[in-house]
């Protein structure tokens, strides 16, 4: 029963590229009662989204709004542009729409990595076992769905600091003949082979249209369909399940390089969720580790997956809370 005392609640947003969810929370607790979910397909902006979820749940008078995002964030934190979906976010709008007297927009890492440590008991299960780190040490969330992308997390002395970037549009990176082949055939995608555009949904699809051109047999598959076939055992599925997972090793590897995340990387997205149980029969540890003289190095760091599929909200909410206790 939603209490209409003003100020009560706050309102959070994981926007996507496919999908918005809403929810309410108060102070740094996520009411996961509250949550709605919402298509994005037909609908013009965000705005349309929150004054539903506003008339639906009856709730009037909010002490502050966060979003998350699935795109950058202008320097000045006021607006964003989705990267997948043709929108523009501003606070203006949002504040608006849900009469919150606060609003911020995070990037959809950002608030990954301000969930971690909120997170209800089992939310992430442990792929790669790593090394004890030290209290505060750096973590790393990594997200393979829609697009990709990645966000550092420190603990600095006056709270977590989650660092924005755009990393999945970095370039692919390149060890043999096949990664060659494979970055010559994605490359047409955007005219320039990016991560995004092996790492993903439909970067998953390209992977595997690279893998029945090579074979002879060009076809078309949407990602559900590929991964029922990786289950099924089909022999396409899995060489395409191989090569994404090595890539994705070798990617989640260099990340690790730039960030030193002794703290643990977790891994978070759609795609990364339904790849989980081919991680260890697909060699995940082992492209990650493979750093020539570093590899024993690499050893130490801990990966992780998330599985809530709220987590974003719950780091909207606990940077929210953080903020507005600030002020």
């Amino acid at each position: 029963m939603i209490d209409p005392t003003p100020n009560r609640y706050t309102l959070l947003a994981d926007i996507g590229g496919t999908n918005t969810r809403v929810a309410l929370a108060e102070g740094d607790r996520l009411l996961p009662e509250t949550i709605s979910r919402y298509a994005n397909a037909g609908r013009p902006a965000l705005e349309p989204i929150l004054t539903d979820y506003m008339e639906s749940t009856g709730v009037r008078d909010l002490a502050g709004a966060c979003v998350a995002v699935a795109g950058p964030v202008a320097v000045d934190g006021q607006t964003a542009s989705m990267t997948n979906l043709d929108w523009t976010i501003g606070t203006g709008p949002i504040a608006r729409a849900t009469k919150a007297e606060q609003v911020f927009i995070l990037n959809d890492l950002q608030a990954q990595g301000y969930a971690l440590g909120a997170l209800p008991e089992g939310a992430t299960r442990q792929i790669v076992t790593g090394q004890a780190a030290p209290h505060g040490a750096s973590q790393l969330v990594i997200g393979i769905g829609t697009g990709f992308n990645a966000a550092p997390v420190h603990e600095a002395p006056g709270g977590r600091l989650v660092a924005a970037s755009e990393c999945g549009h970095a370039s692919l990176p390149i060890l043999d003949e096949t990664d060659i082949a494979l970055m010559r055939f994605v490359e047409g995608a955007h005219g320039f082979p990016g991560v995004e555009d092996v790492l993903s949904g439909r970067g998953l699809e390209r992977v595997h249209a690279f893998v029945t051109r090579e074979a002879g047999r060009p076809t078309q598959c949407g990602a559900a369909e590929i991964m029922g076939q990786m289950e099924a055992g089909t022999p396409d599925a899995i060489r395409t399940g191989a090569l994404f997972v090595r890539m994705m090793g070798m990617v989640v590897g260099d990340l690790a390089l730039i960030h030193l995340p002794f703290g643990g990387i977790y891994l978070c997205g759609g795609v990364a969720r339904a790849l989980t149980p081919y991680l260890e029969r697909f060699g995940f540890e082992t492209a990650l580790c493979s750093k020539g003289r570093f590899s024993d190095f690499m050893r130490a760091f801990p990966v992780a997956v998330i599985e809530d599929d709220y987590a974003a909200l719950t780091g909207c909410a606990a940077f929210l809370s953080a903020r507005l206790r600030a002020q």
